[in-house]
């Protein structure tokens, strides 16, 4: 890509590309909410803390540690653990190696609803993403989101078990 003079200003293909991730990040989360709102009763958000703590040593995360992989605030944390609280899919208890801070467990009723949510969020993310890219296209749009994350924040948020 060339830059034009005006650095307020867009080349057409940054503009092309750009409006396209920009209606790409307004349309999927919605998409993906209203799947499992529908489902499972569950929003994204609560569905990727429930996700992140199944696939956490014990099912318990710290808090703030919770809150980078589910890639919100501790406030926004705070609200989603009260209600899978509330659903008795997580419990919130001092961090037993430091009383200073907090804890969030799965639940064995937590652990169901993650089971449950996932074939069909799996389901949707394959047909909406992977199905409509190539193996190599899908290979570089990870690494692309990569970079891109990784001009944002200098951490690199969740990522999977190896």
């Amino acid at each position: 890509m060339t830059r034009q003079e005006d650095p307020e200003d867009f080349t057409p293909e940054e503009l092309d590309t750009w409006s396209t991730l920009a209606t790409l990040l307004e349309w999927l989360p919605a998409v993906l909410d209203a799947q499992l709102q529908r489902d499972s009763e569950i929003s994204h958000f609560e569905f990727g803390v429930l996700f992140a703590l199944s696939q956490a040593e014990g099912g318990t995360l710290r808090l703030s540690e919770l809150a980078s992989y589910a890639n919100g605030t501790l406030s926004r944390l705070s609200r989603a653990v009260a209600r899978l609280e509330a659903k008795d899919w997580v419990r919130r208890a001092p961090d037993p190696h430091d009383g200073r801070s907090n804890v969030a467990s799965l639940t064995e009723q937590g652990q169901d609803a993650v089971r449950r949510a996932a074939p069909g969020h799996v389901a949707l993310v394959r047909r909406l993403v992977f199905d409509s890219l190539s193996r190599s296209q899908a290979q570089q749009l990870g690494a692309s989101a990569r970079r891109v994350n990784g001009a944002i924040r200098s951490e690199q948020g969740w990522r999977p078990r190896a």
